[in-house]
């Protein structure tokens, strides 16, 4: 088969993770009889200091023409500037947006071999096996009204933390689908406790739960799955 990939290396320790994952790819070609198109191009502070902008529309039409896009880190010291008005991560968030990458998953898993090269206790990590799905195109990165301004009081500034019901129900459905096939469990955090964002959350979560039966959900705060964290 044939596949047209995006390959956008990004900043930083980016060009060297991607060009890895584009010789792991090319393995996978020969050895199940693929072909892979790769169409490069730049994003993040590679693409500002090229064309003033972090994602040309040209390359987020290039994504749009591909079956995937491969992309590497964005952002470093050189554009960490407060004031900047063009940033690397606004790249990473128009892909996010305009591609509807909405649910981003993260596996983690400990290999034996590894277990006793972290800081965190052999006893604690031992056999960690889980997907961490986190929700990527709704909340405070996008949520308007986004800015800053000044007035008789001094300086001010506000990003807005905003869900719709659809936002939450499509990310908690891929919560619950993975669990389904994994170990039937799913562990929905938020803040319920102080924000009306996140006690919407846990009410859609709560409802599509009878579409999951077979999936046990359990609610948990923010504070105490950090502590948990933390604690190992």
């Amino acid at each position: 088969m044939k596949f047209d990939i995006a390959v956008l290396p990004g900043d930083g320790v980016g060009p060297e993770v991607v060009a890895e994952a584009v010789k792991v790819l090319k393995t996978v070609g020969r050895r199940f009889g693929h072909e892979f198109n790769l169409r490069h191009d730049l994003v993040g502070g590679a693409a500002i200091d090229r064309f003033g902008v972090a994602l040309t529309a040209e390359t987020l039409k290039m994504c749009r023409e591909c079956h995937a896009v491969l992309l590497g880190a964005v952002g470093g010291p050189k554009w960490d500037d407060p004031l900047a008005r063009v940033r690397p991560e606004d790249g990473l968030l128009a892909l996010r947006k305009e591609l509807g990458l909405f649910a981003n998953l993260r596996p983690i898993k400990v290999f034996p071999m590894l277990v006793d090269s972290t800081n965190l206790k052999p006893q604690v990590i031992n056999g960690v096996d889980l997907v961490v799905v986190r929700e990527l195109t709704g909340g405070l990165y996008f949520g308007k009204p986004k800015k800053q301004w000044r007035n008789s009081r001094g300086r001010h500034a506000v990003d807005s933390l905003v869900y719709s019901e659809k936002e939450v129900e499509r990310i908690v459905r891929v919560g619950f689908e993975i669990a389904r096939g994994r170990r039937r469990k799913l562990t929905s955090v938020d803040k319920a406790n102080v924000l009306e964002s996140s006690r919407l959350w846990r009410q859609i979560a709560g409802e599509l739960s009878a579409d999951y039966p077979d999936v046990e959900l359990e609610h948990m705060l923010v504070d105490a799955c950090e502590a948990d964290t933390a604690s190992g």
